[in-house]
């Protein structure tokens, strides 16, 4: 079980819409209007990132371009700019590391800071985040929305909760009240899939999952139930972890139930090579080789790879490479329970691009 002091101070905190934010930052006719960073719909684009005002047309990250301007026809699609995203990402950290060196970015927009050292009074945490909001906003121009918590799970939702600019504060030894009336998918960890799973086993709500037994969680969903169910009791003891030695950047999802090729399985190809994307990102590093993994019915796993001349970061370029290779590797019949994508020979994201690509190469 992951337990952890609950005198911790962690927060979370999350760049509002970042790419359309700093579009609208740059270029204030776009202001108030609904903006898409992303590829061009003729080129099988997806979005990078949207504004407010497009998600309110049910537009998101990952979703085919195509699909976005078709649910908001008056969206202003805006090409990335990973260069300036960069630039004010490096200025926002350089911001949270002057508070504390416990900093943990998750990606260009996102990070953990702990602060515990900071606090000598109750109230401090919400204090310290206040300063943090302002301290961005005035060096920026961007908002910040920041979550407060003895964890750093609580902080991850609590951040979430009243975006844009918003600022959440989870008291200790309040955390499972905290989470209790919030859905599953709003806990760290839960996916559609698994919410998905949870549903169907009668769970609707963060309480009901943290209310059942642990035995009953591991039944359901494996080792990853006494995670899950830790997390839904306000239980996690993970430290801000300020250095990685990166090798590989991935991600990967198995499903509630085995899938045959069709827009399922390629929708979440989509969705974990986005995340994947960021995380290349986050980490100021871009990739040589993009691989898949699949899982069969019968549990036979396969990879694949594909290696760049040019190494690359953009959701464009991994999901391209990713989708060439299930092309290869999926046939008419097949159902798979788990799909994942990794990118290896990581390289510092200063490396100039040169946009030539290598045939890919194919290897188990």
């Amino acid at each position: 079980m992951i337990r952890g002091p609950l005198t911790r101070t962690i927060l979370h905190a999350d760049l509002d819409a970042f790419y359309a934010s700093v579009e609208q930052l740059d270029d204030p006719a776009l202001r108030g209007r609904p903006v898409v960073v992303g590829g061009s719909p003729e080129g099988r684009g997806v979005v990078a990132a949207a504004s407010y005002e497009a998600r309110r047309f049910g537009v998101r990250s990952a979703m085919p371009m195509v699909r976005a301007l078709r649910l908001c026809p008056d969206a202003v699609r805006v090409p990335p700019r990973f260069a300036r995203y960069g630039e004010l990402s490096r200025r926002v950290m350089s911001i949270f590391r002057a508070l504390t060196p416990l900093v943990e970015p998750l990606s260009l927009d996102e990070a953990y800071l702990d602060v515990t050292a900071a606090v000598h009074a109750p109230g401090d945490g919400e204090r310290i985040a206040r300063q943090l909001k302002r301290d961005v906003n005035e060096a920026t121009g961007l908002t910040l929305s920041v979550g407060v918590g003895s964890s750093k799970s609580v902080a991850k939702v609590a951040s979430d909760l009243r975006k844009p600019d918003g600022l959440v504060v989870v008291p200790p030894g309040g955390e499972a009240a905290f989470l209790a009336p919030l859905p599953l998918r709003a806990l760290w960890g839960i996916g559609p899939k698994t919410e998905s799973l949870l549903a169907r086993a009668g769970f609707d709500t963060v309480g009901a999952l943290a209310a059942a037994s642990r035995t009953h969680a591991e039944r359901l969903l494996g080792s990853h139930g006494a995670f899950l169910h830790d997390m839904a009791n306000g239980i996690d003891g993970r430290e801000v972890v300020t250095q990685h030695e990166r090798k590989s950047v991935g991600a990967e999802t198995t499903f509630a139930r085995d899938l045959p090729d069709g827009p399922e399985l390629r929708e979440s190809l989509r969705e974990i090579s986005a995340e994947v994307a960021g995380r290349l990102r986050g980490a100021g590093v871009r990739a040589h080789t993009v691989a898949i993994k699949l899982r069969y019915e019968n549990f036979t796993t396969v990879t694949r790879q594909a290696s760049v001349k040019s190494p690359i970061d953009s959701v464009e370029d991994v999901l391209g490479l990713a989708t060439v290779l299930l092309d290869r590797i999926a046939a008419g019949g097949d159902r798979f329970r788990l799909l994942g994508v990794q990118c290896s020979r990581l390289v510092d994201a200063e490396t100039q691009r040169q946009g030539v690509l290598w045939p890919p190469d194919a290897a188990e």
